[in-house]
């Protein structure tokens, strides 16, 4: 790809931004499940783990959202969206490639959760993530492994 990506922090001027994504994003995977899609939801979503936002940049616009906390042992993928218009063209796997590499060389699990009729999903076990966990609406997927022993990436 050959681009540059770039992440700034969101703040509240992003809010029309980030309301804007996760409607184009979201809310069919929502609608889809039965969950509910009504603004203050969709607000409740946005806000939640806030202070872990980034606004994704390519080549300097806009065009999704990293939220991303890291632990001790652990680099949790708590939102990653992509602008529809942006899909399909390799993003979010360059996205998650640089997390994988960064993750693996500190000895971290990677985890992240998706909806059930999501197919981001198929991206995520490309990459190489498994299924731990399940509930009702998502599957709880981890990676763990060294980068390096992933020839296809």
């Amino acid at each position: 790809m050959n681009t540059s990506i770039t992440y700034k922090k969101a703040s509240e001027n992003d809010m029309d931004y980030l309301l804007d994504l996760r409607t184009k994003t979201m809310n069919p995977h929502y609608a889809e499940s039965h969950l509910p899609t009504d603004r203050e939801t969709m607000l409740q979503r946005i806000l939640y783990q806030f202070d872990k936002a980034h606004i994704i940049l390519l080549n300097d616009e806009p065009v999704g959202l990293l939220k991303i906390n890291k632990t001790g042992d652990k680099t949790e993928v708590l939102q990653l969206q992509i602008d529809p218009a942006q899909q399909g063209k390799g993003l979010g796997k360059t996205i998650l490639n640089d997390i994988l590499k960064e993750s693996s060389a500190e000895g971290k699990t990677v985890s992240l959760s998706v909806l059930k009729t999501n197919k981001a999903q198929n991206l995520y076990s490309g990459l190489g993530f498994k299924i731990v966990d399940e509930d009702e609406y998502s599957f709880f997927m981890e990676w763990q492994g060294d980068f390096g022993s992933l020839s296809h990436l």
